[in-house]
């Protein structure tokens, strides 16, 4: 049996984050299945899975980076730089976590990670590298984790973790010791959530987060006593119901589409929940932060805000995807937005007289450039993937979104001439996992807009597919930028600062003003007919530019209508799409 660790050191971390995680894998498809609360979508084990996933990388990442310093300095222990200190070890593990949190599961266990960073890394005489130091990691990671959810709920992943806090607090000796009570203190908690709230009592299983962190807890006992107890969710009727229903459902990974009910605290069933998912990561100042807080708990539920020195994670559901999303942007920078819709249909619960969860029959998945377009794509049943200027996403990051759109056929919007491999990619993956995927080369936003507006999931998926491709491909597409540097181009040579206005790809217009830049171009893409105007602003674009461009078109052109659309931080100044 290899050596453990006798304290919580950088290498106890390594091995913690690797064990956890092999733990969340076994369990993922199990804790998928019994996940009814607050959302029935069946991802939490995936979710809890892809956060420590981040984590671990970042664990991973702090070490070879040491190993290759202590190579060059000729050295191989923590003194010369060949192993990472206790705090960089536990501050890569909270931020990994906090960058890849998924869902409001992964939200949680970001913040329990983070809590206890706080306390091993702190710079203090006294060590917190012993047993009496894991006992106040667990209670600050409790108390922080309470702290981060708007309404704390008991019942859930808040309660096992408080139980796992306060059976530590009662132990004695060593890590191992104070670990293992702390487990086993999480798992009396785990079993006893079915007493705690109603949904879970009716589907006839525990908590799923709770189940997630009991796992988690399970790894941090084999870390430091090199043996993993024996997972036992508490009676043997409790036990049975969740075996009942993970052989029951279906399983196919994260995000079911299906419009859910939501719970109320008392873990009471309400109709009509939030529409939609909205998650974040914010760069803002802590009182920026409050009043988004604020803000979001006005506008949905599960909401929970974790993260600080300057960078958050922001989760809520919604049924205002662009207000979400507007209300980061007022509170500082979001990016890496996700928004999820819930879709229609009924849940999965897995308990008696419950249907089981079934996919959606078809979903769109789409490139968005832009916060504004996100929210705007969503609303219209999307699946969106934001593409940041010079962050294109990666193919695999497409395939989670196809998993979380859940649907047995998709149709996929890349809206984006440079990421026509990456969905294939991508395209060719989610094939491999039983999904019938469309892809749609669309090259810009706006003609993924023409796509979405004729789409209709009731025909046929070929005659879905043939319709929004003839009005992708019915839309001419141009955008205004501002040259970065000076380059040769089909107008001319343009210098730094230069307005360009872009027809298809190509540069057709060379300016100083972006109004008239832009007037230009639509000019020149109007003189071949149309019959809709679609123009989509980015922030940096002027005040008055949709105005002046929708005189021009109606005192120009007869019977062409124009639509306008807030894009947001999207690279280009002005989107133009011409049907």
């Amino acid at each position: 049996m290899p050596q453990v660790p006798q304290t919580f050191d950088a290498l106890a971390v390594r091995t913690w984050c690797g064990l956890a995680l092999e733990a969340l894998g076994r369990a993922r498809e199990e804790i998928d299945a019994i996940n009814v609360y607050p959302v029935a979508d069946g991802d939490t084990g995936t979710n809890l899975y892809l956060t420590l996933e981040s984590a671990t990388a970042a664990v991973e990442a702090v070490f070879a980076g040491h190993e290759v310093g202590g190579r060059e300095a000729g050295g191989g222990d923590e003194a010369d730089g060949g192993r990472p200190t206790l705090a960089d070890a536990v501050r890569a593990m909270a931020h990994g976590a906090l960058i890849g949190a998924r869902g409001n599961s992964g939200t949680i266990l970001a913040q329990l990670l983070r809590g206890m960073a706080q306390v091993l890394a702190a710079d203090s005489e006294t060590a917190h590298t012993d047993g009496p130091g894991l006992r106040l990691a667990l209670r600050q990671a409790a108390d922080s984790a309470r702290q981060a959810v708007a309404h704390p709920v008991e019942g859930t992943v808040l309660t096992v973790a408080s139980a796992a806090a306060e059976a530590a607090n009662g132990a004695e000796g060593d890590c191992g010791a104070v670990a293992r009570a702390a487990y086993e203190g999480a798992r009396a908690a785990l079993a006893a959530t079915p007493g705690q709230l109603a949904v879970l009592e009716r589907a006839g299983v525990v908590d799923a987060g709770g189940r997630g962190l009991v796992a988690v807890l399970a790894a941090l006992v084999e870390t430091f006593t090199g043996e993993a107890p024996r997972m036992r969710l508490g009676s043997p009727e409790v036990h049975a119901r969740v075996a009942a229903v993970v052989t029951d459902v279906d399983i196919v990974g994260a995000g079911i589409g299906g419009v859910h009910p939501d719970v109320c605290e008392d873990g009471a069933p309400e109709e009509g929940g939030p529409a939609f998912e909205v998650i974040y990561l914010l760069e803002a100042e802590d009182a920026a932060v409050d009043r988004l807080r604020g803000r979001l708990d006005l506008l949905g539920n599960s909401l929970v805000v974790v993260g600080g020195d300057g960078l958050w994670n922001v989760h809520v559901h919604v049924d205002d995807a662009g207000a979400a999303v507007e209300a980061g942007v007022e509170a500082g920078r979001p990016y890496r937005i996700r928004i999820t819709h819930f879709g229609l249909g009924d849940v999965h619960t897995g308990g008696p007289g419950r249907p089981p969860r079934e996919r959606a029959q078809r979903a769109v998945v789409a490139v968005v450039p832009g916060e504004g377009l996100a929210g705007l794509y969503a609303e219209a049943g999307a699946t969106t993937v934001l593409a940041r200027p010079g962050e294109p996403p990666a193919s695999g990051e497409l395939v989670e979104a196809v998993r979380r759109a859940h649907a047995r056929e998709v149709v996929l919007l890349p809206n984006d001439a440079e990421l026509r491999h990456t969905a294939a990619a991508a395209a060719e993956q989610a094939r491999a996992d039983g999904v019938r995927v469309a892809l749609i080369p669309t090259r810009s936003a706006v003609q993924g807009i023409a796509a979405l507006a004729v789409h209709e999931p009731e025909r046929r998926f070929d005659e879905d597919v043939v319709a929004m491709t003839s009005a992708a491909g019915a839309t001419r597409y141009a955008e205004v930028v501002v040259a970065e540097r000076q380059s040769w181009t089909m107008a001319g040579i343009c210098q730094a600062g230069d307005v360009l206005g872009l027809i298809d790809g190509d540069v057709a217009v060379i300016g100083s003003d972006i109004t008239t830049t832009a007037e230009s171009v639509l000019d020149r893409m109007l003189s071949a007919g149309g019959e809709m105007v679609t123009l989509v602003l980015g922030d940096e674009a002027p005040d008055a530019i949709a105005a002046h461009l929708e005189s021009r078109v109606r005192e120009s052109y007869l019977a062409v209508d124009t639509v306008v659309y807030r894009g947001g931080r999207q690279g280009a100044l002005l989107l133009i799409g011409v049907e």
